[in-house]
């Protein structure tokens, strides 16, 4: 466990050192994780609103919020002064997110609607300090945070005219650099633009065999694979009325169940903490994918399943992938679980210093496969919405290189997505739009599932009869989150304990 610590560490802090010539190549105030959205995620969802001191606590940090986005706004103009300006359409993004926090008046502001919400239930806390604690959010909101929004608001303003729709970090001085320090820190691995890219182009093409053959088998055979998906995607869409979102958001905590019955046969390490299935925030529901956060580690936080849902119309047919991928036995399974393993040392418990992505991505992917082995994907709908999902995360390989090596533009990589996976037009531009924000992430789930899944076939093939699915999976499981290297070296060994056992 020593050495294994000590791979991460030394992993983690060669990745901080080799990166920090390049770490505003990625603008600050992005769609996705740019403190103008950040904090009000943290503030509304996040801090904690418990007891009564955890109010004069949420008033404390609201009384910060401008000096953190001044900070912000410091750091973007400095980054700006380098040539490293955002792509036009991630600035407008941006721009339109700002809007949407200084359109209500202070006391409608989701810093003080939120604050009014969670702390009606607080026990101890009076009607008369719960009126003034609002009152004060209110002025604090008015006199501080709204003018820091609109010093936000000048900033992009300032910055958008000498933008560009260019989307690639080829575009910035040592752009190549710097993408390739993101492949190196997402995928933990060595691997080039190239490899990757050729990857991709592989797995498109092998997953896209098994999509025709599913479609086949519903007796779809005519036109491409895209036209006949859209075909099916619009068959089986709920209606626009009544608002299917509520039936949606069961559909997928009904699912989320379900796998936690299933996964008894295949995982004997599982978390204490529960999981939940909620909707994005407004905020950031248009630009959002789903996602995973982790349970509080007091418990007085679930895990949760983020899920956006922005609407007009909605993909039904990967939407137990879906749930296994974010919560059970996926990220759930892994991050929750990392939380409360008591034997690691608390640094690696609370990811402090990680083990980049491939791992935790990769894992969440694998999952999604092992939904055939716990019977989630009873009928061809949802075996041919698991493989879309598949091959969107094998096409990212393709776009998120395209993008960012080899010159593709933003339209070109929205076109080339909408073709070959078959997810609507405004789904893939948002996705697109956060490949471009966070460049090499999204190759990190493809490149770390099929190291798992090469790791589980090597141990399948040298423990043969003493293969044991549960056991190999503690031993993926229990070290927490691991660059891919580390991890196949963790492997290797507990396969040598088998066999000696």
């Amino acid at each position: 466990e020593q050495r294994v610590s000590a791979a991460i560490l030394r992993w983690s802090l060669q990745r901080d050192v080799q990166g920090e010539p390049y770490q505003d190549h990625n603008f600050l105030f992005s769609q996705l994780w740019g403190p103008h959205v950040r904090l009000v995620s943290f503030m509304t969802e996040q801090h904690p609103l418990r007891q009564p001191a955890d109010v004069a606590a949420y008033l404390e940090r609201l009384s910060q919020v401008d000096q953190r986005l001044d900070e912000g706004i410091t750091r973007a103009r400095a980054a700006v002064k380098r040539g490293l300006l955002p792509p036009r359409f991630i600035a407008e993004r941006a721009r339109t997110q700002v809007l949407a926090v200084l359109a209500p008046p202070a006391a409608q502001s989701e810093y003080v609607t939120a604050l009014a919400r969670r702390s009606e239930s607080i026990a101890g806390l009076k009607p008369e300090e719960r009126q003034q604690a609002l009152a004060t959010a209110t002025q604090r909101v008015e006199d501080r945070v709204l003018p820091a929004y609109r010093r936000v608001l000048a900033l992009l303003d300032e910055v958008l005219p000498r933008t560009t729709q260019a989307a690639g970090l080829s575009r910035l001085p040592n752009g190549a650099a710097a993408y390739a320090q993101a492949l190196a820190s997402n995928t933990t691995t060595s691997m080039s633009a190239d490899e990757i890219h050729n990857i991709g182009l592989r797995e498109v093409a092998r997953i896209e065999a098994q999509m025709d053959l599913v479609l086949r088998g519903l007796g779809r055979k005519e036109g491409t694979v895209n036209e006949r998906f859209t075909a099916l995607r619009n068959e089986t869409a709920p209606p626009a009325e009544p608002d299917p979102r509520p039936a949606l958001l069961a559909r997928y905590a009904d699912a989320v169940r379900d796998a936690e019955r299933r996964a008894q046969a295949y995982f004997n390490l599982q978390p204490k903490a529960p999981v939940e299935v909620r909707r994005v925030p407004a905020l950031t529901e248009a630009t959002s994918s789903a996602y995973y956060t982790t349970p509080a580690p007091d418990g007085s936080r679930p895990g949760i399943f983020w899920m956006p849902l922005p609407g007009p119309s909605f993909n039904t047919l990967g939407l137990r992938s879906l749930a296994v991928h974010e919560a059970v036995p996926g990220h759930h399974f892994q991050l929750a679980l990392q939380q409360e393993q008591m034997s690691l040392p608390r640094w690696r418990q609370r990811r402090i210093f990680g083990g980049g992505s491939a791992h935790a991505e990769g894992w969440a992917l694998y999952a999604e496969t092992l939904g055939f082995d716990l019977g989630l994907y009873t009928d061809p709908y949802q075996r041919y919405g698991h493989l879309q999902w598949q091959a969107f995360r094998a096409a990212r390989l393709i776009v998120d290189t395209g993008i960012h090596a080899l010159g593709w533009t933003r339209q070109q990589s929205i076109d080339y997505m909408v073709e070959r996976t078959g997810v609507n037009r405004e789904f893939v531009t948002s996705e697109i739009d956060r490949y471009t924000s966070n460049p090499g992430q999204a190759l990190a789930y493809m490149i770390g599932r099929l190291k798992i899944a090469e790791l589980r076939d090597r141990a399948r093939t040298r423990l043969g009869a003493r293969f044991d699915i549960r056991q190999f999976h503690n031993a993926v499981l229990d070290q927490g989150a691991l660059p891919l290297a580390t991890l196949e070296r963790v492997i290797d060994e507990w396969i040598a304990v088998q066999l000696k056992a």
